[in-house]
Order: structure tokens, then C-alpha cells, then sequence
């Protein structure tokens, strides 16, 4: 009867060892590695077409799962995204303010909609709404200063998760259905939550009562011009050979997902100065960016995404971008160096 592989093999081997006793051990060695691959290759020759049924299912689950992203991000608008935020300050009228020679002595505000990703920098920028700080002050009487709890020293903070100052606005915890609130002109076409816009005019004043000069863009933005933000950076992550859930995953980093943005409800801003005009982590080194850093505390603003919290917000570092809270909140995530997620998980 005609040997197989596996007893040609395993004669083989052993008349060796037999032979020569000091060829025992590597000739088992070598014999079990044999075996181990012939039955490796013996179980996928067997079975070749169950495997390759198992490949073909998956093969078509991928592509329509692919399919599938691609019809959803195509209706839902998600695929048409393409700029950062840096992008859309440097190649906006934030950057032509300062060609402008903008006088050092002015307080510059820049309406969101002229920090448009299809403006052309080649365009004439007259036109273009500039304000002094005379200006943004001269009709503010309406609006009320907001009151600040006292603590005297020892007394036991207390603070109501009901309060709109601290509602909690993140990926996690998307605007709440029905939130209302009503929108104040800051000046132009720049809105925001009418209830902060007094303290935001006194920390601008104080601001330039200390030489620093600060400019405002993106202060309340509604949920198309978020996707808008949102969609440009899925575009160029997309562009850059990621698939669509991988732009989307890195692209929530850095711009909040719409639904979850505190722009939305008028209660966050972007703030730059009439020297540095990027929206990047370079304007934490800037005298305005370590001026806000310090003082905004003072006016109920807090630094929404800090350093060093990245794993909690969800969001890189963004030293431009504050939200309002309150007096007593924002300085207590000042001194206590937490952010508003650490705030709730202490306080409310």
C-alpha cells in the first residue's frame, strides 16, 4: 500500500533518530513543525469552500456597509465638509482686518457671516463692519448687569443644575429639546444670549482699559452654519485618504458635532486680538490670550476646552474659546483648575 505524506514523514524521521541517538531531539523537532503546517494545509485544502463562503459574506457586508455611510453622509449633507476653523479665520476677513491696519486703539469685531469659507480674499474688503468700543457701547443701557452670588469664606458653594448659565452642552449631552432663550444683537449682524452680553461689554472695556484689544468672531451660530464648520473638516480629513468615520471621529475633536455645540445657544464665543488673528494654540501665548486666561473669570467667562483636559471635553485645546457660566462658576474652575464636565461632577 502506497505511504502518505504523514507516515513518510514520520518514518523517515524516526529510522534518523534510531540511527543516530544524538539526532533524536531536532529530528522531533523538526518532525512536529512538518506536521503542524501539513495539517494546517490539509484543513484549508478541505476546506476551501466553506472559507471562501465565509470571504464572499464578508467581502459584502463591508461594501455595504460603505455603501450604505456613503448614502447616509450624502442625504444628511455631512459629505460636503472642508474647512477648519483656523482655515476659516485665515482666509476670511479675520486675516484682512489686520491689512487693514486696523487702528491699535479700536476695539474690532468681525460678523460671522464675513468669515465665510467662499469669500474671496482677492475681493475689495470695503464694507466690511468695523467698530470702536465707543461704538459697541453707545446703546447698551438696556441690558442688565447679572447678579453674583456672595460666598463668604467657609460657606458651602451651592448652585442648581436647572440654571442656564451651567446647562452642560457636549457630545454627550446635546442641546436639551425645547431649550429656549433669546438672542441680543452684540452689534451688526453678531448675536448672542442677551443675558451675557453686558458682561461680555465689560470685560471688553476692561480688556482695553489694560492695552489689550480684543476682537470677537462666532458668537452665536445656528445649527446650519455649525454643519457647515462640521461638514468642510469632514471633507478635508476625507481628502486626506481617511474613510468617512475616521474624518468624522477626528474631525469632533476639534469642531463640536451640530446639535452639540454651545455656540448654538448664544452662551460661547471665539475671541482673538487685533495682533494675532489665528484661531490656534499660539494665542495662549499672546497677551490677550494670558489676559483672558486670568481675567475672564471676573465677567463669568470660563476657558471652555483648557490644556491637559482633552480626555474629559472630548475637544483639543482651544484657548480662544470661552463660555459664559457665571461669576461664581467660572472662578471656581479657574482656581480649582477644572473644566465645566469637572464642575458638574462636583457641584450639581
Amino acid at each position: 500500500m502506497r505511504k502518505t505524506f504523514k507516515e513518510k514523514a514520520i518514518s523517515r524521521f524516526t529510522g534518523i533518530a534510531r540511527r543516530h541517538k544524538i539526532l533524536k531531539y531536532p529530528c522531533l523537532a523538526l518532525l512536529s513543525m512538518i506536521l503542524g503546517v501539513y495539517y494546517i494545509v490539509r484543513h484549508f485544502a478541505t476546506n476551501g469552500k466553506r472559507y471562501a463562503s465565509i470571504a464572499f459574506v464578508l467581502a459584502f457586508f463591508m461594501n455595504s456597509c460603505s455603501f450604505s455611510f456613503a448614502v447616509f453622509a450624502e442625504r444628511t449633507g455631512f459629505i460636503n465638509a472642508q474647512e477648519t476653523y483656523s482655515a476659516v479665520v485665515e482666509d476670511s476677513d479675520v486675516t484682512l482686518a489686520v491689512e487693514k491696519e486696523v487702528n491699535p486703539e479700536e476695539q474690532i469685531l468681525i460678523d460671522d457671516e464675513d468669515i465665510d469659507v467662499e469669500y474671496d480674499v482677492t475681493e475689495d474688503i470695503e464694507g466690511i463692519d468695523t467698530y470702536t468700543i465707543d461704538d459697541i457701547l453707545e446703546n447698551t443701557d438696556e441690558y442688565q448687569m447679572q447678579d453674583s452670588q456672595v460666598y463668604g469664606e467657609g460657606q458651602e458653594y451651592v448652585f442648581d443644575s436647572s440654571d442656564w448659565k451651567l446647562v452642560l452642552i457636549n457630545k454627550q449631552h446635546p442641546i436639551p429639546e425645547g431649550y429656549q432663550f433669546t438672542l441680543g444683537t452684540i452689534k451688526g449682524s453678531m448675536q448672542c444670549d442677551e443675558r451675557i452680553i453686558n458682561d461680555l461689554l465689560a470685560m471688553l472695556q476692561a480688556a482695553k482699559d489694560d492695552g489689550v484689544n480684543l476682537a470677537i468672531c462666532s458668537p452665536y451660530r445656528d445649527l446650519n452654519r455649525q454643519e457647515v464648520l462640521f461638514n468642510k473638516k469632514i471633507k478635508i480629513y476625507m481628502g486626506q485618504g481617511m474613510s468617512y468615520m475616521e474624518a468624522y471621529k477626528l474631525a469632533s475633536q476639534t469642531v463640536t458635532v451640530p446639535g452639540a455645540s454651545e455656540h448654538q445657544i448664544g452662551l460661547a464665543l471665539d475671541i482673538f486680538c487685533d495682533t494675532y488673528t489665528s484661531l490656534d494654540e499660539g494665542f495662549a501665548d499672546t497677551e490677550a490670550g494670558k489676559w483672558l486666561a486670568e481675567h475672564s473669570c471676573e465677567y463669568g467667562f470660563t476657558l471652555r476646552y483648557p490644556s491637559g483636559k482633552e480626555y474629559i471635553t472630548g475637544i483639543e485645546f482651544e484657548p480662544w474659546h470661552f463660555r459664559y457660566v457665571g461669576k461664581d462658576a467660572a472662578t471656581i474652575m479657574k482656581d480649582e483648575n477644572i473644566c465645566l464636565e469637572e464642575f458638574w461632577d462636583k457641584y450639581l
